[in-house]
């Protein structure tokens, strides 16, 4: 379907005040267009921008969105599902970027807004480790498995094997909770306390276990239950 020419103009007009103004100058709708227009050159993306958002509440609920689940919203094929993964891919990345570069610790708040972009809203159970050299910079931040709606098996060796084998001084685990209740259960406890009892026979240790979710964090270390 070929674009009219106003529509065009408003894309021009759209172009301009963003460039002039940034995202400030923008309804959120707006900047979902401006992205949309990268993928979905021959239509009018105004209407396919709002119906997102409707859809799933707000931007940053669009970006957080399945593909399956974009795929819902009529005019959504699979370039513009895969243009606002870009985003959201690339939004997590800078958020990576800003709390993982020098000391991890030193960084506490902006590394887990980053880990809580990163997985607070995935479907499934997901269990990562970051791995730290001696002045607790990042060596690793790794996945390492994945599981249900309420379980993702954690193997403590395989998380100090791999500890080794990157000759990293310090350890968080992180892991997420699809429920949107952080609260540690009494599984996530004991092998939290299995890991680092592992990992101090190792001279590995174990900083934190954090486990994030739609409804917030918890720190099993603030918690006291790493004393």
């Amino acid at each position: 379907m070929k674009i009219e020419s106003h529509h065009l103009g408003h894309r021009d007009r759209l172009r301009d005040r963003f460039l002039k103004g940034g995202g400030d100058a923008l309804h959120d709708y707006e900047i979902l267009e401006l992205l949309l227009f990268q993928a979905i050159p021959r239509r009018d993306t105004k209407p396919i921008a709002k119906a997102l958002i409707d859809r799933f509440g707000s931007y940053a609920g669009v970006l957080r969105a399945a593909p399956a689940e974009l795929q819902t919203v009529d005019g959504v094929g699979k370039a513009a599902t895969v243009a606002i993964r870009i985003a959201a891919e690339a939004a997590t990345l800078l958020g990576r970027e800003e709390s993982l570069n020098g000391e991890v610790l030193n960084s506490w708040d902006r590394l887990v807004a980053y880990l809580r972009a990163r997985m607070a809203h995935e479907k499934t159970e997901c269990f990562r480790v970051l791995y730290l050299d001696t002045r607790n910079r990042l060596i690793e931040d790794e996945e390492q498995q994945r599981g249900t709606v309420n379980h993702t098996p954690v193997y403590p060796r395989e998380v100090m094997k791999r500890a080794l084998e990157l000759t990293a001084s310090a350890v968080i685990m992180v892991h997420n909770h699809p429920s949107g209740d952080p609260s540690p259960s009494k599984a996530d406890i004991d092998m939290t306390r299995e890991i680092r009892d592992v990992g101090k026979s190792l001279g590995i240790v174990l900083h934190d276990h954090v486990i994030v979710a739609r409804g917030g964090h918890s720190s099993l270390r603030a918690m006291g239950l790493l004393d």
